[in-house]
């Protein structure tokens, strides 16, 4: 007896909270701007800060409301012809006082000189980088965006930046879709 009145007062509370749960969500919804979704989704996502912000979503807000489109390296040109399409303005070189276009990179560390002082990954914002204090840390080299803002925090110098394998597993294709009104 006392076990159904207990679950039925769960039950009770659980509707009560989700409904005023559900209606928080539609009473305080957030709306977002679908040109700053558009420009983000372009962006590759490094969240490095060449370009000024503190990452690619305030980067893509700025250009937004006017900022220029050309000051993404780890983008590169293929980034600005795709964001000059979308703001229908003309594409631009890369902006060189924010860096250059390179080849995307992956950190390693040099695992038997780590000393584990955790300074690489505080300084992750993807967090690629997992250890412990004063133990051995490594790089999720699947996470890594090639930010290179895992580097210098180093004091052992222990990361490198190398080259990121090109493999089947990393290849993007760039097919547009096929609109089908058009086909008939």
């Amino acid at each position: 007896m006392s076990i159904s009145i207990a679950l039925l007062a769960m039950a009770a509370l659980a509707l009560i909270f989700g409904a005023i749960l559900g209606y928080a969500a539609i009473r305080f919804k957030v709306e977002s701007d679908l040109l700053v979704e558009q420009i983000d989704a372009i962006l590759p996502q490094t969240q490095c800060g060449q370009c000024g912000y503190p990452g690619c979503k305030p980067y893509a807000q700025a250009i937004a409301e006017g900022d220029a489109i050309n000051k993404c390296p780890p983008g590169g040109d293929a980034t600005i012809k795709k964001l000059a399409d979308l703001m229908g303005v003309e594409a631009t070189s890369l902006d060189s006082a924010h860096g250059q276009e390179d080849v995307k990179k992956v950190a390693v560390i040099r695992e038997d000189e780590c000393i584990g002082c955790t300074k690489c990954i505080q300084a992750c914002p993807v967090d690629a980088i997992v250890g412990a204090a004063k133990q051995m840390h490594t790089v999720i080299a699947d996470e890594c965006t090639g930010c290179d803002l895992c580097v210098e925090p180093c004091p052992v110098d222990c990361i490198d930046m190398l080259p990121r394998p090109n493999s089947s597993a990393a290849w993007r294709w760039q097919l547009t879709p096929i609109d089908i009104k058009q086909v008939s």
